[in-house]
């Protein structure tokens, strides 16, 4: 009985063993080169509160803003107005209290099929676009392939750089997930962030011009790759604690999303220890 239960273990090793090398290949052939970032005619420019078009400023411009809020939105029409209102309701109130503090929000339409671009062009119009600016874009890039985008025409424009969802989703079911999920992150790719997933992060201009111009994922997994490049190159990282409130209405379909998830994380470390994928040393950042 020993010998056999001897056979069948060494047989399941080699059967693993032959699984993970014919998926580092499927990795290795699959893997694409950074995802372009092409812009449609219609993707370089905004309108100001007056309905007129400008052009979108260019990674290459100089600072003009100490905080850059981007809102990466789709089919976001009902639940979008919460945020708004609370978020440029504490800018507002900051900047009275501080005149020499200088913010915008950028909402990033990505490719809604609702009325989220209407929504977001009547805070526009009631705070200014220098204060509030909406890009639609053409086509759904996913959340990361929005802030990408933004990254490319008008968020390196500030001096600090931070990404928020339109809203948080919480549940047990989420939570159960999460815990998985979190284990597969510390296994394969990040280790000592507790929540690679909340959407609430603060770059700095360098940092998310360094980060986001070396991202390959455009889904839902691009928090752990931003991460496990922001490790790479040393950027410090640090996690703050911040009320998060659930409303209903989140895109997220938990198991398939999380499936989905899962695929790219063991994607994300096969291509990179394969060098599939190659990030460039560079100088440790303050």
């Amino acid at each position: 009985m020993a010998p056999l239960l001897l056979q069948l273990a060494v047989l399941g090793a080699a059967l693993v063993a032959v699984a993970l090398v014919l998926i580092s290949i499927v990795a290795f052939i699959t893997a694409t080169k950074m995802p372009p970032l092409h812009q449609h005619e219609e993707e370089k420019f905004f309108l100001n509160a007056k309905g007129q078009k400008e052009t979108l400023p260019s990674i290459r411009d100089s600072p003009t803003k100490q905080l850059s809020v981007v809102v990466p939105s789709y089919n976001e029409e009902h639940r979008l107005p919460v945020m708004m209102d609370e978020a440029l309701g504490y800018l507002e109130k900051r900047q009275k209290h501080d005149p020499t503090f200088t913010y915008e929000v950028i909402v990033v339409d990505d490719g809604s099929k609702d009325q989220t671009s209407k929504v977001a062009f009547k805070y526009c119009q009631r705070y200014g676009s220098d204060k509030v600016r909406v890009i639609t874009l053409v086509k759904n890039r996913g959340k990361g392939g929005a802030i990408r985008m933004d990254q490319m025409a008008i968020a390196c424009g500030s001096r600090a750089h931070l990404e928020k969802e339109s809203i948080a989703q919480r549940s047990y079911f989420r939570t159960l997930l999460m815990y998985g999920f979190h284990f597969l992150v510390w296994f394969l790719c990040v280790k000592g962030i507790r929540d690679t997933q909340c959407g609430f992060k603060l770059f700095t201009r360098e940092a998310a011009s360094r980060t986001f111009s070396s991202l390959h994922i455009e889904r839902w997994a691009f928090d752990v790759e931003l991460l496990y490049i922001a490790q790479f190159f040393k950027i410090p990282i640090a996690e703050i604690a911040v009320n998060w409130t659930e409303i209903e209405g989140s895109k997220l379909v938990p198991f398939w999303s999380w499936l989905q998830m899962g695929k790219d994380l063991l994607f994300i470390r096969l291509r990179y220890l394969t060098g599939a994928w190659r990030l460039e040393h560079t100088q440790k950042m303050n």
